[in-house]
């Protein structure tokens, strides 16, 4: 039968086509059939291969839960210390890991701890190895030991304690057999500490793992990459050492990792062993080349470990290392004279070395009495209470202090006043700036108030509602004004701040006598509606409030939802770029790499100077040749947000011509124009703004050129029209404005925290000249506010989500700093869809 074709397109009223083959066309040629069989085998054969690689690699040590079907894998848990040999004389060669000496020596130590562990049945069921990593005078051994739990045990894992290995270890150690084992070897103390399983090292491999020697002129050393970027999964370790009258300092002049230390970390150690009771710090993230790790040991030897996982590779670090006389490190303390002076940290601004000790003795006229003031404490310490201070702390009058202090002043009751410092064998930090001055005990503060705390401030500030002193001294024991509330505890409180939703007293009382019943529920308007409107799917308040943060009102909208791309509703406050995924499409978390500082910073107490990369969506906006007018932020490398009355204006018309125009983005210094320039390609002022009432005081600025995004330029997060920025909250105000009214602009870019401030309470005190796109933030007793030339910068929030948010824009306001006159701000939350149109952001 011959085949018969059929065609029929679709497209003309045709079938589409059909073919009948005839029986000699069925029949398939052999050499077909060896063919399709010889390709079958070989991919069935490479299936095999590729399944036994899987499974030795992957699979071989994992199994099934057998309830969830999840797949577990063993657990390997190492510990790491050492041991004090006793009549073992040190040979120098024991420091080269490769030499016979080493490798003897190694080997029956590692044998010994093999033996010492069969003690324990339960840890000689689960034991692996030991390797011997390092020696050092003394004789001094480091060693790590492995215990790998299959699958089916990890439930005993919690019962492989610091405590079990060293009972073991020790309880061996004491068995005089044991002590004089086959080896001859004989070990007098023995430590244990349990180590990240990814240090675990054996020197004798030469892959990534180095030997140096210290001497008093700088070497360096980078990390595997440099300065490209570092390789996946990299284990590496640095063995340095210096003579035995010296310590060892080393310093990271550039260090930029991953910011997410259980994945990329540098950590070093005060020892040659992995051990973290002898861990000096552990850091990741990138520091600024102006404010460096610098580390010191205590003694001749220091380990450094470098771990990365898989996910994202930088450029790594470069270090530089010499040796210190230990004279020079263990010097410090002594007796301070004269009526004023300061002190600090030993070795600052390096971290102060591990296992040291300090005493300064104060002495000042007679008559007088001492005050000390911490311009910088940082003594952090992982798992400390700061209670307690049980670790390394500064000791002043019998009370202890560690941790980061943001404010600390003391003073004493007599012309003399010891500080002590105490640093153990673990974990140091940056440590202290400290000043100390001689004071009139009769008169502490002159035309000032004496703070218990001892510091002194203003007496404008005394009794105003706010606690400048740090310990409410300066709102104890007050006299109402007659614009105050008198709270039940005592405190006095702007009239203003009643009913304002506000728990402002801190006992409640200035919210008792408002207008809602305890059953009932205050709407964001005010309106008080029974407590049973809340989460019950209907919008019962006028703005949605009752609504607002109800997983149970799923696609309810109301002024607090945030609106997906999908238009679907999520009923959860500031639910952008919270790090989770609320929408169906996920894009709540879509356009959030923004709001990040790269830069690891230290805060520096009292001070107003910004520092490099700290605010890095800052710009400062030049006019002409007048140099700095405005400010304004980076939201994408094209757009900058501003203010409008910098642009627009009726008797200066040549504001708005964008040539007139030049921007500095991540810049520091007026002077020095350490910034990147770029033009102005075109303004966009908000077409609603009014001069005489600053409303809509907002505009973009398009660039000629986009920038690149830099250590010192960043974006800062817009917030959706949902987003919320409480009364209370605790941001941020930065530019070059005055100092003070009246006074000239700053050289060095300036930051201040300012709280936003109740709508409420904003309106009264502008009278009433607050529209709903605008927010007032500051003091009401005045002293911190933006200034002439702060103009247009961002007023930036910080949210716990680690993003910052650009809550306002700086907009006007009657003088600088006056009682009762806070900065106002153009409101972002309410011209965001403005933005969105006009730029696409």
């Amino acid at each position: 039968m011959n085949s018969a074709r059929y065609e029929y397109d679709s497209h003309n009223g045709r079938s589409e086509r059909i073919d009948f083959l005839t029986s000699k066309e069925k029949v398939p040629k052999k050499r077909n059939i060896g063919i399709l069989i010889g390709v079958l085998v070989a991919f069935l054969i490479l299936a095999a291969v590729a399944a036994f690689l899987i499974w030795l690699f992957v699979f071989k040590d994992a199994e099934s839960d057998g309830i969830t079907g999840k797949l577990l894998t063993k657990s390997e848990q190492v510990f790491s210390g050492r041991m004090k040999l006793q009549n073992v004389p040190y040979n120098q060669n024991l420091e080269n890991a490769q030499s016979q000496e080493f490798q003897q020596l190694s080997n029956k130590l590692e044998a010994v701890l093999g033996e010492l562990y069969q003690t324990d049945p339960f840890l000689a069921k689960y034991y692996t190895k030991s390797t011997v990593t390092a020696f050092s005078e003394g004789v001094m051994a480091y060693y790590w030991s492995q215990f790998d739990i299959p699958p089916s045990d990890l439930e005993i894992v919690p019962e492989f304690s610091e405590e079990r290995i060293l009972d073991a270890l020790e309880g061996g150690i004491k068995d005089q057999r044991m002590r004089f084992s086959s080896s001859g070897i004989q070990i007098t103390e023995v430590t244990a500490s349990l180590t990240d399983a990814r240090m675990a090292r054996d020197p004798r491999d030469e892959d990534c793992f180095y030997t140096l020697e210290a001497v008093e002129k700088a070497e360096t050393f980078t990390s595997p990459g440099y300065p490209q970027h570092y390789p996946s999964k990299s284990r590496c370790q640095w063995q340095i050492r210096a003579s035995e009258e010296d310590t060892i300092s080393v310093s990271f002049p550039y260090f930029n990792i991953e910011d997410d230390c259980s994945n990329d970390f540098v950590s070093t150690f005060d020892s040659l062993s992995p051990d973290y009771s002898r861990a000096i710090t552990k850091k990741c993230g990138q520091r600024l080349p102006s404010n460096p790790l610098e580390v010191v040991s205590s003694g001749n030897i220091m380990l450094i470990t470098f771990i990365t996982d898989a996910k994202v590779q930088k450029p790594g670090f470069e270090a530089s290392y010499r040796s210190i006389p230990k004279t020079k490190v263990q010097t410090c303390g002594g007796i301070l004279s004269g009526n004023n002076g300061s002190f600090t940290s030993p070795l600052h601004p390096s971290f102060y070395p591990p296992s040291t000790d300090c005493k300064w003795t104060i002495q000042v006229s007679q008559g007088k009495e001492v005050r000390v003031n911490f311009k910088l404490f940082l003594i952090k310490e992982p798992g400390v209470d700061v209670r307690v201070c049980h670790k390394d702390y500064v000791e002043i009058m019998g009370t202890k202090y560690c941790g980061e202090v943001s404010s600390l002043s003391l003073t004493s009751s007599t012309n003399v006043l010891d500080v002590s410092f105490h640093s153990d064998k673990s974990y140091t930090d940056k440590g202290f700036i400290a000043e100390y001055t001689a004071y009139d005990p009769a008169n502490p503060c002159p035309d000032m108030f004496a703070c218990k705390t001892g510091i002194c401030i203003a007496n404008s500030l005394k009794c105003d509602g706010w606690n400048d002193c740090g310990d409410m001294s300066d709102e104890k024991q007050c006299q109402c004004d007659k614009d105050q509330f008198s709270c039940s505890n005592g405190l006095c409180k702007p009239k203003l701040w009643v009913c304002d939703r506000n728990n402002d007293c801190g006992d409640g009382s200035d919210e008792k006598l408002c207008s809602c019943e305890p059953n009932e529920w205050r709407c964001g308007n005010g309106v008080c509606l029974p407590q049973d409107v809340v989460c019950n799917n209907k919008m019962d308040c006028e703005d949605g409030s009752d609504e607002a943060s109800c997983k149970s009102s799923p696609g309810m909208c109301s002024d607090f939802s945030f609106v997906c791309s999908n238009k679907e509703c999520v009923n959860k406050v500031n639910a952008e770029c919270d790090r989770v995924n609320d929408c169906s499409d996920n894009s709540d978390e879509a356009n959030c790499d923004c709001g990040t500082r790269p830069y690891k910073l230290n805060r520096i107490v009292g001070g107003q100077n910004a520092e490099l990369g700290e605010w890095p969506w800052q710009v400062s906006l030049h006019f002409m040749t007048k140099g700095h007018v405005c400010g304004a932020s980076v939201i994408s490398k094209t757009w900058l947000l501003s203010a409008a009355h910098c642009f627009v204006s009726i008797t200066s018309p040549q504001n708005h011509v964008a040539s007139n125009w030049q921007t500095y983005s991540g810049m520091q210094d007026q002077i020095k124009m350490d910034g990147v320039l770029r033009k102005v390609k075109r303004i966009v002022p908000h077409p609603d703004y009014k001069e005489d009432t600053s409303d809509y005081d907002i505009a973009l600025l398009e660039l000629s050129v986009p920038l690149e995004y830099t250590n010192t330029i960043q974006p800062i997060c817009l917030p959706s029209s949902s987003h919320v920025f409480p009364a209370g909250m605790s941001c941020w105000i930065t530019g070059w404005g005055v100092l003070r009214e009246g006074g000239q602009t700053a050289q060095i870019l300036q930051k201040a925290l300012v709280k936003i401030i109740n709508d409420t309470v904003c309106d009264a005190v502008t009278n009433n000249q607050v529209t709903s796109r605008m927010l007032c933030s500051g003091f009401l007793a005045g002293g911190v506010d933006a200034c002439q030339g702060d103009s247009g910068g961002p007023l930036a929030c910080f949210e716990e989500s680690g993003k910052w948010f650009q809550a306002g824009i700086v907009s006007w306001g009657e003088g600088c700093a006056r009682r009762n006159k806070p900065g106002v701000y153009s409101r972002v939350t309410k011209l965001r869809d403005w933005i969105k149109k006009e730029s696409g952001i």
